[in-house]
């Protein structure tokens, strides 16, 4: 597949990954809010912010100018870095108080629907992400397969937390489950700030 081919493919792989995340968000955070679960509301926070970083890769995708994509990137990086750490504050302090008050939350069934089509659909477009990036010798594509697969990490959380509460009644798996996705949103965060998704070390950034 050549050049071309491979940056058309990566964006249509951006276009479904906004609407997939957008859907995902308004379904995470509407249940999440009816059921009263941390970590369904910061699953779908998350997402929002998935798709803030999907659409600058967009944007970057889509310009021609090198310099003029470099500082797109650039900036782009900082504002989702914020959003994530302003994320992972917020997860944090809702999952301790909602602890430390011992609300439990409802049981939710399209939460765990939501969290099961993520652990199916996101390996595979991380998957596509990585032949893009590698056929193009994009870092920036690539760092967005990382995200892709970021996502998925924080679906299996949050599986796991929703579905030990309604089996078991176990509340407070929930918020822990929170707690658990808290590192990796910060991380996340602190290297978007870093710079560390940028296209360096020497890699072509198409």
């Amino acid at each position: 597949m050549s050049i071309p081919q491979l940056i058309r493919r990566g964006r249509k792989l951006e276009y479904f990954t906004i609407v997939w995340n957008s859907l995902e968000a308004l379904i995470a955070l509407v249940s999440g809010l009816i059921a009263g679960s941390v970590a369904l509301v910061g699953f779908g926070l998350d997402s929002l912010v998935e798709v803030t970083s999907g659409g600058a890769l967009l944007w970057r995708l889509h310009q021609d100018d090198e310099s003029r994509r470099e500082r797109v990137e650039r900036a782009a990086l900082r504002i989702v870095g914020v959003c994530f750490v302003l994320l992972a504050i917020y997860v944090a302090y809702d999952s301790v108080s909602t602890l430390l008050a011992r609300r439990a939350p409802e049981r939710s069934v399209p939460g765990m629907v939501l969290a099961t089509a993520s652990l199916i659909v996101m390996p595979l477009l991380a998957r596509a992400k990585k032949t893009v990036a590698a056929g193009i010798g994009s870092a920036a594509m690539s760092a967005d397969a990382k995200q892709t697969e970021f996502c998925l990490y924080l679906s299996a959380i949050l599986l796991g937390g929703l579905v030990l509460n309604a089996a078991f009644g176990w509340w407070w798996a929930d918020p822990m489950a929170g707690l658990l996705m808290v590192p990796f949103i910060a991380k996340e965060g602190a290297e978007a700030l870093q710079g560390k998704t940028c296209c360096t070390g020497g890699a072509a950034c198409h």
